[in-house]
């Protein structure tokens, strides 16, 4: 959905293409979260900026910046550019058809990335992600701007999968938790001035060109980070051992796609019909994700399967309330697009601020302590933000929540890559994030669709309702999240 992910990507994992156990043990000896045995000294100490990583960093940064201002613009642009074309039934669905369009992108770029190097599906992904874009800015209609949507959506998956894969083939352990922090530093400029122009566009330009100038930073950004990631070849280690299994992942994916995309299109529907759509959507969504996660995912099993699951609750409470909050504090409390992108603005430096925090070198809590107290942030901000429902509670209240939710979000998301990366070997590290971003995709799409259909439903008759019941769906994922931390650490 935007960089704060930290291309935190992905390759198609599925319970079938995983033999044994999807979460391996750390070393004999070695504690979760703690330095791996047989890493040099010298690791710890080398710059992100040293000869042999620079422009690895370079590259990926600056690719991270232009995904981080699309996310922060578009969302900014969007309730305008619902109103604009008579859309705002469907202001849900442009977001969460976005994530299920990546769900693909992420499942067809999977095994490319671990067989052939992250470079070929980078290079697509640049190319797909800017169509998209491009689609949208002359969309004539709400239809077309979700399909452009979904479009960029598919080669924002291709993307993220080729820059997580990146960092794994890279950097040694020890600097993983430095290079998830240099992507979340890559975002606080735009996170600082993204909304802001996005909003100066759409007042005096118009909204169409929100999409239509970020294929121009796409170009300048492939020549960055192309070449860095040109030489990346197979990770060291058998191949997989799955290799006939890649069309049924596939369809497994387009399926979860497809689901997600009638689950939303079924919440329009106020008859018999659209509630029978939403029953056999919801099967077929629950079934796909089954087939596309490891097992264990979706009963939150000990170990890697409860890391990956955390991360789409984690994603999707955050997201599933970030959305709806330029709409609230446009539509609502009657701000203009500037300062309701301001808002996310701010929560954007929280997540940066914890993003920061967390890659400190001494950390006084274990992951688990960090994953329960950042759920439980994200937690207490969604709540903070609802209370803006009312006009009697200043707007500020609701900042200052979502700057507590961004600020859990920065411990949870490197802690999450950080422990996906330690609990995978070299070889599967791209089939296991991939999983990681899978779920994260899957989760956040179907709250989107949930929370997007409820919304439509109450919002002309009870608009206060319609947003915090969403809020209150976000919330109780959040809280779930914080109940399962515990699980992240392997069974013994």
């Amino acid at each position: 959905m935007d960089a704060r992910r930290e291309a935190d990507t992905a390759t198609g994992a599925t319970t079938g293409e995983t033999t044994g156990d999807v979460s391996p043990r750390p070393p004999s000896g070695e504690s979760l979260g703690a330095e791996p045995k047989g890493v040099a000294h010298g690791a710890q100490t080398q710059s992100l900026f040293d000869p042999r990583y620079r422009g690895t960093t370079l590259g990926a940064t600056v690719l991270v910046a232009l995904y981080a201002f699309e996310a922060l613009a578009v969302a900014t642009a969007m309730p305008t550019a619902a109103q604009a074309l008579d859309g705002l039934a469907l202001y849900a669905l442009a977001f969460g058809g976005t994530l299920a369009a990546a769900v693909v992108g992420m499942v067809a770029a999977g095994r490319w990335a671990d067989l052939r190097g992250p470079a070929p599906p980078l290079r697509h992904g640049i190319v797909w992600f800017s169509l998209g874009l491009l689609l949208a800015g002359v969309a004539p209609s709400m239809w077309v701007l979700l399909l452009g949507r979904i479009v960029q959506g598919f080669g924002g998956g291709l993307m993220s999968v080729a820059l997580y894969v990146a960092v794994g083939r890279v950097y040694p352990p020890t600097m993983h938790s430095r290079i998830f922090a240099a992507f979340a530093a890559a975002w606080v400029v735009p996170a600082v001035v993204g909304p802001a122009i996005s909003g100066a566009v759409v007042e005096h330009l118009g909204w169409r060109w929100v999409f239509l100038s970020v294929p121009l930073l796409a170009i300048a950004a492939a020549a960055f980070v192309l070449p860095a990631v040109r030489g990346l070849g197979v990770a060291p280690g058998d191949a997989h051992d799955d290799d006939g299994a890649q069309p049924h992942r596939l369809a497994w994916a387009i399926g979860a796609a497809l689901s997600a995309l009638a689950l939303h299109y079924a919440g329009q529907l106020h008859h018999a019909g659209g509630a029978l759509m939403l029953a056999v959507a919801t099967v077929a969504l629950v079934v796909c994700a089954w087939h596309l996660l490891p097992h264990g995912t979706l009963r939150a099993a000990r170990g890697l399967p409860t890391v990956i699951a955390i991360r789409g609750i984690a994603a999707s409470a955050f997201f599933g309330t970030e959305v709806f909050i330029p709409l609230l504090l446009s539509r609502e409390r009657g701000l203009s697009p500037t300062m309701a992108g301001a808002a996310l603005t701010l929560g954007a430096l929280g997540w940066s601020l914890g993003s920061w925090i967390r890659s400190r070198p001494s950390q006084p809590c274990t992951p688990p302590q960090l994953l329960r107290i950042g759920m439980s942030m994200v937690a207490i901000g969604v709540v903070v933000v609802a209370s803006s429902v009312w006009h009697a509670v200043p707007v500020a209240v609701a900042v200052v929540g979502w700057i507590v939710a961004g600020l859990g979000m920065g411990a949870l998301f490197p802690t999450l890559s950080v422990l996906t990366l330690q609990l995978s070997p070299a070889n599967r590290q791209g089939v296991n994030s991939s999983a990681l971003q899978l779920c994260d995709a899957l989760f956040t799409a179907t709250v989107l669709a949930v929370g997007g259909s409820i919304f439509a439903a109450l919002l002309a008759r009870a608009p206060s309702l319609a947003y915090l019941v969403g809020f209150a769906l976000s919330a109780a994922l959040a809280l779930l999240g914080a109940v399962l931390a515990s699980r992240v650490r392997p069974p013994t």
